[in-house]
């Protein structure tokens, strides 16, 4: 009996054992053999981390191999996940070092597609908070900083609305170029030719596996891919040009603030092309910004500093900016009357100070009595040319402006560009529903009313003349280069379209514009002595919401032109005092003329005096 119970225990405890052993056995099996290879993975997760690291952006060049923009290292700020989430005591730590607030950390997290990659927190970090960070890294458990590529421009603030900027991808921006390989955390071009060629010159992105300890502490190294570089691009525009077009205008908007009485003219803009292709040789908005200050995030000091400015210094005023073109326009409306018989060159007609159907008159009620087509471009004569406009009508001086491309985008590859307004009927009876009045053909003739026009569209037009008609594509990049500095692509002038003039209008409204430039001239006294004969146009266009604007468009050598030059200085007062000076020192740059110092150039060594005696000097050792 009593072996019979023992050997029922037995068995008992050996089945017992055999489940036991059996349940280990498949969990081992299962665990080894069928998951084996996915639990490795795991344990790699959380001991490896890819590191992504950003391939540097292609350099910027002027057309003479100068480097305008360019990539230096920089270190970023990261959060690599080990076995969980970063916890909160280490974001409340992070966010005073990094000059972030934890919610603004908390929501990069949240973003993060993968919980287990490593999330960049900030980039371009100045050595002061490396430093912190090294200091306290035994206390920032998964915290990394590594070495990426930052944007740098070289000059600051030169050419800022023609590079743009790059900043952090936007989830808005995400959505659309997901499918073109773009990751939340990549830097990206946000306007100016960064954003035009972007995927051209950002590169491939590399990466360094890199094992950290339970805490995140990266131990070793442990495989690594290098970044692809980004394309290079040629660009049309004259460094030299480009500095002394800015310096030109800082100057000049300077001394009519303080000096001339427009204290409101801090707003201009200057575009230099070359009217024989189309390509760019400077481009001009004021006021600025200093791209730079947009790597790793700008400032809310600096963006508040740009946010409060009124005069919006993120404005492209060259392409986005629209403006009356005033007497400028006058060439539209010349060339409009010649070419269509509405006028002869030699015609003479009457300003009695007043036009004869309209009580529409000169500046300072100016009469200068039997005049011709010369002699009312050079004077900028109102009361001729609302003859002209009278004579042509609305429909026809319309037609023209439109064969000029005016009321349409230039085409130049740059994001935002207005298209301007060619005054016409339908548009003032879609906005107005009002019928169309004589005076403001009157207007539209001398470039009034509803003509609205910007400085790219203002410098192409000015090129036609010089050219013979033809009107090209304006455009800003020659060639795109591989990082070994192998062409990739050339870009060509571009002929959009052809204004018909015979080489009689031609002629005459060339010789028009070249008196507008001699002593008799509006803009005679600020030419005096210019070793180049150049013509142009002055232009004093109402502004209904200040002072008036002041434009110049001009192009030389006369013979041979080879530049056009567009400047309109906003609440400037007369084009003869505010524009036309920009554009003379432009000239001198272009062709290496003596610089003729004028009063702004005085104000600005003046004030140049002034600072350098007010700087602390530094005492020398005895």
């Amino acid at each position: 009996m009593w072996g019979t119970q023992e050997n029922s225990r037995l068995k008992v405890m050996a089945v017992i054992l055999f489940m036991i052993v059996t349940a280990i056995i498949s969990r081992l099996v299962w665990l080894q053999i069928l998951h084996g290879e996915d639990f490795r993975a795991q344990s790699d997760n959380n001991r490896i981390r890819l590191l992504s690291i950003t391939a540097p952006r292609g350099t910027f060049y002027d057309r003479n191999g100068v480097p305008l923009v360019t990539s230096r290292p920089g270190f970023s700020v990261s959060l690599v996940p080990i076995s969980g989430p970063i916890s909160d005591e280490v974001i409340n730590r992070l966010a005073p070092l990094v000059n972030m607030t934890a919610e603004n950390i908390k929501k990069k997290i949240k973003s993060q597609d993968n919980p287990l990659a490593p999330i960049r927190i900030k980039d371009d970090v100045s050595q002061d908070i490396l430093a912190k960070i090294t200091e306290r890294q035994s206390e920032l458990p998964g915290v990394v900083v590594e070495v990426q590529a930052v944007r740098n421009y070289i000059n600051q603030e030169l050419a800022a609305h023609l590079f743009g900027y790059v900043g952090e991808i936007s989830d808005t921006e995400l959505e659309k170029k997901k499918s073109e390989g773009y990751h939340n955390g990549d830097l990206v071009g946000k306007s100016g030719l960064e954003k035009v060629y972007d995927k051209e010159i950002r590169g491939v992105n590399g990466g360094q596996q890199i094992e950290v300890d339970v805490e995140g502490k990266p131990t070793r190294v442990i495989g690594k891919k290098e970044p692809v570089l980004g394309n290079e691009l040629v660009l049309t525009i004259d460094a030299r040009i480009q500095k002394a077009a800015e310096k030109a205008m800082d100057d000049r908007l300077r001394y009519l603030q303080d000096k001339f009485g427009n204290p409101k003219a801090k707003a201009a803009a200057a575009v230099v092309m070359n009217p024989q292709t189309g390509e760019i040789l400077a481009l001009v908005s004021r006021p600025t910004f200093n791209p730079n200050k947009f790597n790793g995030g700008i400032s809310t000091k600096d963006w508040q500093e740009i946010n409060d400015n009124p005069f919006n210094p993120m404005q492209n005023r060259t392409i986005n900016a629209e403006y009356p073109p005033g007497s400028s326009f006058k060439i539209v409306t010349g060339s409009a009357a010649l070419e269509s018989g509405k006028v002869a060159p030699d015609e003479k007609i009457f300003d009695s100070g007043t036009h004869w159907l309209v009580p529409k008159g000169n500046s300072h009620n100016a009469a200068l009595g039997w005049i011709d087509f010369k002699v009312a471009m050079a004077k900028s004569d109102n009361v001729y040319f609302y003859e002209l406009g009278n004579r042509l009508g609305i429909d026809l001086l319309e037609e023209w402006a439109r064969k000029f491309g005016l009321g349409v985008p230039t085409g130049i590859n740059l994001p935002g560009e207005s298209e301007g307004l060619v005054a016409n009927r339908k548009y003032k009876m879609k906005v107005y529903e009002e019928e169309w009045y004589l005076s403001e053909t009157l207007d539209a003739a001398i470039g009034q009313g509803f003509q609205l026009m910007t400085p790219m569209q203002m410098v192409s037009l000015i090129s036609q003349i010089a050219n013979g008609g033809h009107r090209y594509r304006p455009y800003l990049v020659s060639k795109m280069l591989s990082p070994d500095g192998k062409v990739i692509k050339t870009y060509e002038p571009e002929e959009l379209g052809r204004v018909n003039l015979s080489e009689k209008t031609l002629k005459t409204v060339r010789e028009a514009l070249k008196e507008v430039i001699s002593p008799q001239g509006t803009a005679g006294y600020m030419f005096e002595n210019f070793p180049m004969q150049i013509a142009g146009k002055t232009s004093t266009a109402e502004n209904p919401h200040g002072d008036d604007h002041g434009w110049f468009v001009a192009y030389g050598p006369y013979e041979n032109p080879t530049l056009a030059v567009a400047v309109v200085v906003e609440q400037g007062g007369y084009g003869s005092d505010s524009a036309a000076p920009i554009a003379r020192k432009i000239f001198e740059a272009a062709f290496n003329l003596p610089p003729q110092k004028d009063a702004a150039d005085a104000y600005a060594e003046e004030l140049a005096a002034k600072a350098a005696a007010a700087a602390p000097t530094v005492k020398q050792k005895p």
